[in-house]
């Protein structure tokens, strides 16, 4: 009879251990030792297990490991992508983050996340400078896939289409921002990256709206957001170079 319920006890407690997910020690030991291939392949593994497919930890690391491979200049073979690869598997992971915890798993990776967001703002910000306007589209596309506050993104997506004389479209997407914008109460919570978008894209949008002769509706798209910058003295200077 002894025998029987430790039998049962043993079964027991090996069902609770095999249905708790892993600790994923193994991806953090792997970054830390700065074997970023390995980390990718490894975290991958976990991303297509049935049992680990909708953790969001290992989303994160290997968005982490692909972000780390790209920015070594020897991404090839399998890694050729390795920059967008890394923003499709952070939006799948925030994606699953934000239905299931809240945000939680984000808020542990928050390091990743501001250092992940600014690499792409800056390419985004470098194209426009450049008049790349399509290419800076393109990465405000996939910047859409790594950002919770979508408002600032859609502005910069208008202006691309603008001066890609799309002008339906780059209407329609300003309008997107404007209904997004509506549901904004502060941007205290965000991250710099995504205080960045929306103040680029404003200013942009603004300027374009002011070439094109609509002056009030500029105005009206700058004071929308002008409280939320009033201490930026490069919002102020690009502010005025628009509204003067």
């Amino acid at each position: 009879m002894k025998n029987v319920i430790a039998l049962l006890c043993l079964t027991f407690v090996t069902q609770i251990v095999l249905s708790q997910p892993p600790n994923y020690n193994d991806l953090k030991i792997l970054y830390a030792d700065a074997n970023y291939e390995k980390l990718a392949k490894v975290a991958s593994k976990y991303v297509e297990d049935d049992k680990t497919k909708k953790d969001v930890v290992p989303y994160m690391w290997l968005a982490r490991g692909l972000y780390k491979i790209s920015l070594s200049g020897t991404a090839e073979g399998d890694f050729k992508n390795a920059y967008k690869d890394a923003i499709k598997y952070f939006g799948k992971g925030m994606k699953y983050d934000l239905k299931d915890n809240n945000g939680a798993t984000l808020e542990e990776f928050s390091d990743f996340v501001d250092e992940f967001q600014k690499s792409l703002f800056e390419m985004i910000d470098n194209d426009i400078a450049a008049g790349a306007w399509q290419k800076a589209y393109g990465w405000a596309i996939r910047y859409q896939k790594i950002s919770q506050n979508e408002a600032g993104i859609k502005y910069v997506m208008g202006v691309c289409k603008y001066h890609a004389e799309d002008k339906t479209t780059a209407r329609s997407l300003w309008q997107e921002g404007d209904v997004l914008l509506k549901e904004v109460e502060s941007i205290e919570s965000w991250t710099a990256a995504d205080k960045n978008i929306l103040k680029i894209g404003v200013l942009h949008s603004a300027a374009a709206l002011n070439d094109s002769r609509q002056n009030d509706k500029a105005r009206e798209l700058l004071n929308k957001v002008a409280h939320w910058f009033e201490n930026d003295q490069d919002w102020k200077d690009r502010y005025d170079l628009i509204i003067n």
